[in-house]
């Protein structure tokens, strides 16, 4: 018989997307925090996994006494944030998401901790909570378990999204979530019980390509997508946000991964890749001609 805890291998539930916010009192209204979605298994010990099922434990040493805020076997869902003046910093969080080296670890968990925010729960001393509705699931969550050693749980309103989202506009968030009072749980699943609605656009994009700067170095990358037909498209270029360590990365990807043919004509001097790095630009809405409006990139992707 399977059983969540031991499993571990839930997917988490996904959200659907609408361009404005609603009032409804059939909903709660949570911020739509801008970290890395991902399953906290808290026993004996914490095991964390990102949405690929990639085991992020050791990245995150700063989190291995979560295991102290339940008393029986949790599984939660929730999104790994850095705070930079009380704000999540996506930009913070991924340069930590793509360390290796364990001391470097330490020093970065101690300079930039990173907090575990728990929006769910799934999973509480043998039992399999995903099959009840939303509201009692929240109920369970605050009630068995306790904030502290990098875990908080996080708040909601009721009714008032329009004005909530207004809010998150004004402070510059990512967005907010609202979700189905009555919505049970969907592993891996996509429907409107959970709706996100962003403030800005993010997007996953490839990295078709970089036009270098004085030294060789990448400086503006060139993104695309797969269309609907298969087809490689221009989603234009970014070179706001992108870190020194990215840099890197991509320059030593390009040493055996670069291809002769141009992706996109329009682009000159540029070096061209295999498109299977990906990342995310975050940028205010797309132009006619299908580019980006004031993107800067967010990061890397580690789990895509």
């Amino acid at each position: 018989m399977s059983d969540l805890f031991h499993d571990k291998n839930i997917s988490p539930m996904l959200l659907h997307e609408v361009k404005e916010p609603f009032d409804d009192k059939e909903y709660i209204y949570e911020l739509k925090l801008d970290g890395i979605r991902c399953i906290a298994y808290l026993g004996k010990e914490v095991v964390l996994q990102n949405k690929r099922f990639k085991d992020v434990t050791e990245i995150y040493p700063e989190l291995s006494d979560m295991c102290k805020c339940v008393k029986k076997n949790t599984v939660l869902d929730g999104e790994l944030v850095v705070l930079t003046d009380g704000k999540p910093d996506f930009y913070a969080l991924q340069k930590r998401s793509l360390m290796g080296d364990k001391f470097r670890i330490q020093l970065a968990a101690r300079k930039n901790p990173v907090q575990f925010a728990a929006y769910d729960i799934l999973y509480y001393d043998g039992k399999d909570l995903t099959d009840k509705p939303l509201m009692e699931r929240k109920a369970i969550l605050s009630e068995k378990v306790s904030e502290g050693n990098g875990l908080s749980i996080s708040r909601y309103i009721e009714e008032k999204g329009i004005a909530f989202f207004e809010l998150a506009k004004e402070q510059d968030l990512e967005g907010i979530v609202a979700k189905r009072k009555d919505g049970l749980y969907h592993i891996g699943k996509r429907t409107s019980d959970w709706i996100k609605i962003k403030v800005m656009q993010d997007e996953d994009l490839l990295i078709c390509g970089f036009q270098p700067d004085e030294d060789g170095m990448p400086k503006d990358l060139i993104l695309g997508y797969y269309n609907d037909k298969g087809e490689l498209r221009c989603r234009g270029k970014v070179y706001l946000g992108v870190s020194k360590e990215e840099r890197a990365v991509i320059l030593k990807f390009a040493k055996k991964n670069t291809v002769k043919r141009p992706w996109f004509e329009k682009y000159k001097n540029a070096v061209w890749l295999k498109p299977e790095l990906m990342g995310t630009a975050h940028y205010m809405h797309e132009t006619v001609s299908g580019g980006m409006r004031q993107p800067v990139w967010k990061g890397m992707r580690e789990d895509k």
